[in-house]
């Protein structure tokens, strides 16, 4: 049953897209304001997903990401890139302009063959798109089962993807297809485990396709967290946070110790981007005070 503080990522796409633990964790003091953000220690490329601070006008997030040292803003279409760029900010993950709805689409995607014409004609476009802005990451969805064996979901995928991987290699874009969880968000999302995901890259065999390593997500589906960054860290090129349960902040009321978990992605040699996909609970500018926390908490 969906509330009023169901907030998920589906709505908030539409919104742009129309418009715009019980661990004990560190007690991490908050910023008192805006200006006070310490400098970060550089081991992690931190970013932030857009659609969590969709009631702060982007321009606002950009200055303010800008001050705490982020790298960038994550999950934004070729409409805010020239805002990023004025900051001196990376597009960390790109969607497909407003016109191709589908790259935003988290239902619709590769493993159903319907999808296939629509979502080939418009990556074809936003590849190029991407690499001429001076971007390297673009996003992609498994999309829904619709009572497809997820063998079969996979052939789909490889069938489609291979349609455009040339043009991602000849542009040197990275299409990181995202893990979601189907338990709680995402129903009936075939990307929801990391075995299936892995096979697909495996499939691919492709340095410009990756997998968007979820923590949120995959706490919820497989746990295992740190194990499985480990084994599989060669296939994961993009990480999202977020607190476990509610998609909350990542302070001590989380069953996630988020220290630990960037710990574990450094010592992998990571070198791409980790981005905050939290909600905060202040909706507000003072919700950047969560934000700075967060990636705090992160910067290890």
């Amino acid at each position: 049953m969906k509330s009023k503080k169901n907030i998920n990522r589906r709505n908030a796409i539409k919104t742009i897209a129309l418009g715009s633990g019980a661990l004990a964790m560190p007690k991490v003091e908050l910023m008192t304001t805006k200006e006070e953000y310490a400098p970060l220690k550089g081991n992690i490329n931190h970013s932030v997903c857009q659609w969590c601070f969709n009631d702060i006008p982007l321009e606002t997030l950009a200055q303010e990401a800008q001050k705490m040292g982020l790298a960038g803003i994550d999950l934004i279409g070729a409409e805010g890139w020239d805002t990023l760029k004025k900051y001196k900010l990376t597009s960390t993950m790109c969607y497909g302009d407003l016109e191709g709805i589908s790259t935003r689409n988290l239902t619709n995607g590769w493993c159903d063959l319907q999808f296939h014409e629509d979502l080939i004609k418009h990556y074809k476009r936003f590849i190029p798109m991407v690499a001429e802005a001076g971007w390297t990451n673009l996003i992609c969805f498994s999309g829904n089962r619709r009572g497809i064996d997820d063998k079969i979901g996979l052939e789909n995928c490889v069938k489609g993807l291979k349609e455009i991987l040339h043009l991602a290699e000849q542009h040197g874009v990275v299409l990181h297809m995202e893990l979601l969880n189907s338990k709680v968000n995402h129903a009936d999302y075939m990307c929801d485990n990391s075995p299936w995901g892995v096979a697909l890259c495996e499939a691919l065999n492709s340095d410009n396709f990756k997998l968007l390593y979820d923590i949120y997500h995959m706490q919820i589906m497989e746990g295992d967290v740190i194990r499985t960054i480990k084994e599989n860290q060669k296939h994961y090129g993009h990480f999202h946070t977020a607190g476990v349960p509610g998609r909350n902040e990542i302070d001590e009321s989380q069953e996630l110790y988020y220290p630990a978990i960037m710990e574990a992605i450094v010592a992998t040699g990571f070198q791409g981007y980790v981005a905050q996909e939290f909600i905060p609970k202040d909706k507000t500018e003072k919700g950047l005070k969560s934000l700075a926390d967060a990636v705090r908490r992160c910067d290890v």
